[in-house]
């Protein structure tokens, strides 16, 4: 049986004004755990997305004052993306996955009638994968990332942001002067610094969270299980001889994804 959007997707969407001050869309983003809000005009009609990502290419952490002041009194409407990238609840999984491979998308809005009426995110896919049998043929070296972002526990968090926005990765394996695993930083972990309190006086280790690790051979299902699990986007591969050395690379919900779309693939066979 086909799958279609309508299946997966997350009913309603959360919103916020044109208006919304970039602190207060970032509680937003922390409130519902979500990464994006879905920004309305005065009437209530979509008009464009703010996304973790996008806050994270903002000024606010600068230690500049005139910076800091000029974000400050940014709002949503001025640092949304726009337009909406949307896909109609009739369509099938398979459409969405490819969707987002070609353009480099986490998040889809779901029109019905030509009304948004939810979200489908990358983890919605990833969480139907792992319901799927073809996931244990394949394993995480098969579709991981070898390439990755990494900075030492010292590093300035300005410095951080400034390297995750030029570099369009979402997220920074933090290491030891000695070269050993110690977390990562990603777009979330910035959410809580919005507001420009900490200005840039923070450093990488302080900001970072625990990475949670897999093993290259642990199969995909493995992977999207724990990724539902902990409600994470990324999981950090280990040597299994070195846990604690330098890693082999990442996995993402998007590589799965990416892995599904791809032409040949088991899931397309």
């Amino acid at each position: 049986m086909t799958s279609l959007v309508r299946d997966l997707m997350h009913p309603g969407l959360i919103t916020c004004p044109r208006a919304t001050p970039l602190g207060e869309a970032a509680a937003l983003l922390t409130r519902h755990r979500i990464h994006a809000l879905v920004v309305v005009d005065d009437r209530g009609e979509p008009v464009g997305l703010l996304s973790d990502f996008d806050l994270l290419a903002g000024e606010w952490l600068s230690a500049d004052a005139q910076s800091l002041a000029v974000m400050r009194r940014m709002t949503a409407g001025e640092l949304m993306s726009s337009p909406l990238d949307t896909i109609d609840a009739g369509a099938t999984l398979r459409a969405a996955a490819e969707a987002m491979r070609r353009r480099g998308l986490h998040r889809l809005i779901v029109t019905e009638g030509g009304r948004p009426a939810g979200v489908l995110s990358m983890s919605d896919v990833v969480a139907h994968l792992a319901a799927q049998a073809p996931l244990d043929r394949a394993t995480v070296a098969d579709v991981m990332s070898y390439a990755m972002l990494v900075c030492r526990d010292d590093t300035p968090m300005l410095e951080v942001a400034r390297g995750l926005t030029d570099s369009r990765f979402r997220s920074v394996v933090v290491l030891d002067r000695s070269g050993r695993l110690r977390g990562v930083v990603s777009g979330w972990d910035f959410l809580v610094c919005v507001d420009g309190q900490d200005g840039g006086g923070q450093t990488a280790g302080e900001l970072m969270h625990p990475a949670s690790t897999i093993l290259p051979s642990a199969s995909l299902r493995q992977a999207a299980n724990q990724m539902i699990e902990k409600h994470l986007h990324r999981l950090v591969v280990v040597d299994p001889a070195s846990p604690e050395a330098l890693p082999i690379g990442i996995i993402s919900s998007y590589d799965i994804v990416n892995a599904m779309a791809r032409p040949g693939s088991v899931w397309r066979s």
